[in-house]
């Protein structure tokens, strides 16, 4: 069976129709690869891993970060008990002890934590002699009875409005 030179002819034009369309369709699926290499370069870190290996060093990483987040986790939460517990409300209440005194020499101060437990420090100046004394403050309040400048400065401590 013989062809025709008309029928081979339009058969190779085909033929070099389908092969010029098959480069072109290699061709921009070559530029379209490129361009997801260049992406998704950094999930080959350079080539030297393949992508396994490169999410299996991150999932180590993140592992490792999330230890790092409870370890701060932890030192934060022991800090904030510690500040709770810092003598840092603290108030003055200044005040003449006696009428024949001037200048506010005497005063109260009052220094508390966040729970309210500290002490009062208070010291009475008279002409001739000064004393001081000091009390415990357990939860705002204290087994010795304080002078109402005491109470002021443990009220402002609380408040933190200072004293005067």
């Amino acid at each position: 069976m013989s062809l025709s030179q008309n029928t081979v002819s339009t058969l190779v034009v085909v033929a070099l129709a389908a092969v010029a369309i098959a480069f072109a369709i290699a061709v921009g699926a070559q530029l379209r690869l490129s361009r997801i290499q260049a992406r998704y370069r950094v999930l080959w870190a350079g080539g030297e891993k393949d992508v396994a290996a490169v999410l299996a060093d991150q999932s180590s990483e993140i592992a490792q970060l999330r230890g790092d987040v409870a370890r701060v986790r932890d030192t934060l939460a022991g800090a904030a008990g510690d500040i709770e517990q810092s003598l840092r409300h603290v108030a003055v209440v200044r005040y003449d002890a006696f009428g024949d005194m001037g200048g506010r020499l005497s005063f109260s101060a009052a220094i508390i934590d966040d729970r309210g437990d500290g002490l009062v420090i208070s010291s009475i100046h008279a002409r001739g002699e000064s004393r001081t004394y000091a009390k415990g403050i357990v939860e705002g309040d204290s087994e010795v009875t304080l002078s109402p400048e005491e109470q002021q400065a443990l009220a402002a401590a609380r408040t933190g409005k200072g004293g005067s």
